[in-house]
């Protein structure tokens, strides 16, 4: 009698959590954390990339070394920093996202280079690495629009009742998004 009695109340609580949405918040936030892993990857590519890219400018452009060293010393930094995707604070996202921005600012600038060598412009290898940089960047970009829908159907998910109170029982907690950063509506300025 025990045994069915203890099957009973476990039955109970597996249709009241799938009820409650436990489980649907569990797949909301494996897709989280899915859509992080694309955010990464497209990230990853772009810093495999840099090597290339800088070795092939640094034939051309011998005396822009601070331009070069800035670029792979930001890929340095942004590689160095990993957020866990169960650990997505919004203090840890801003600054994963800060040390990405740099690498960005520091790519503009070598980019801008181009502009004062036209054989480099011209070199095959230089427009593949430019070509595959771009759609990079475009990836990163489409990948951080998909993150910031998936995290904000799982926040909502998370914060309607009555999953609001299984999410506090099992800790489901909000998850951050990307955000513009501070004057990214202005375009950057390059100089020499």
């Amino acid at each position: 009698m025990k045994t069915i009695s203890k099957l009973i109340v476990a039955l109970v609580a597996c249709v009241s959590l799938n009820s409650c949405g436990y489980n649907t918040m569990t797949e909301k936030e494996e897709a989280v954390n899915k859509a992080w892993s694309n955010v990464e990857n497209q990230y990853q590519r772009r810093s495999d990339l840099i090597p290339n890219l800088v070795n092939t400018v640094k034939g051309y452009a011998q005396h822009e070394q601070s331009t070069l060293t800035a670029v792979l010393e930001a890929r340095s930094k942004a590689t160095q920093i990993t957020v866990n995707a169960d650990d997505l604070t919004p203090e840890k996202l801003k600054e994963y996202q800060q040390a990405q921005g740099q690498v960005t600012s520091a790519l503009g600038k070598l980019l801008a280079i181009t502009e004062a060598y036209p054989d480099l412009k011209a070199n095959e290898n230089f427009k593949e690495l430019q070509a595959q940089l771009e759609g990079t960047e475009n990836r990163i970009s489409v990948e951080r629009r998909n993150f910031n829908e998936v995290v904000g159907d799982y926040n909502t998910y998370i914060r309607k009742f009555p999953q609001n109170i299984v999410a506090g029982i099992f800790g489901f907690e909000k998850r951050a998004y990307f955000e513009a950063e501070a004057g990214s509506e202005k375009a950057p300025k390059v100089e020499f």
